[in-house]
């Protein structure tokens, strides 16, 4: 569709024949690159769901998407603070666990052009909200400004037997 507007708005437009090519060529690329954009992930308004990854952080340990972009928005799945390969728990203690869980997230807010400041909503799975406070501190460490909205909530097991699980939704700007 921007390739059929575009292609109107230059017919109106008067051309001489030493720049005809010039203009042909340019319409082709922002075809093209409109194309790519479309195939290869990039969330827009409007747009359909788009399935991300990134290899910065452990493969999904089941059916199951690492992020999920629709529109100007990405769900991120719940990370746990797994080990790179995904087959165990990193740290021992919450602190040690939410500061993983939290770098997965920002390693997958990187590799979608966006930071911390972009996330809109965050839901927190721990084991034991006796350890809240210790959570809290380093979640603070992380969302400084204009913290996102958050739900916080004790399950009985998380996987792995890990002591933190956190999801997010973010918003392209």
């Amino acid at each position: 569709m921007m390739c059929t507007r575009v292609e109107a708005r230059c017919a109106s437009m008067h051309f001489t024949k030493e720049n005809a090519m010039d203009v042909k060529r340019l319409l082709l690329a922002l075809c093209l690159g409109a194309s790519a954009c479309a195939m290869s992930g990039c969330a827009s308004p409007g747009g359909g769901k788009v399935v991300l990854r990134t290899d910065k952080i452990y493969p999904p340990i089941g059916p199951y998407s690492q992020m999920v972009g629709y529109g100007k928005l990405i769900y991120f799945s719940g990370f746990a603070p797994l080990n790179k390969a995904g087959t165990a728990i990193e740290g021992a203690t919450i602190e040690e666990q939410t500061k993983v869980v939290l770098d997965y997230i920002g390693a997958g807010l990187e590799s979608q052009g966006l930071t911390y400041d972009d996330v809109l909503s965050s839901t927190v799975y721990m084991k034991d909200l006796n350890e809240f406070a210790a959570m809290n501190g380093i979640y603070a460490q992380y969302f400084k400004k204009d913290p996102p909205a958050r739900a916080t909530v004790e399950a009985a097991r998380l996987p792995r037997d890990a002591k933190i699980e956190i999801a997010i939704i973010a918003g392209r700007r």
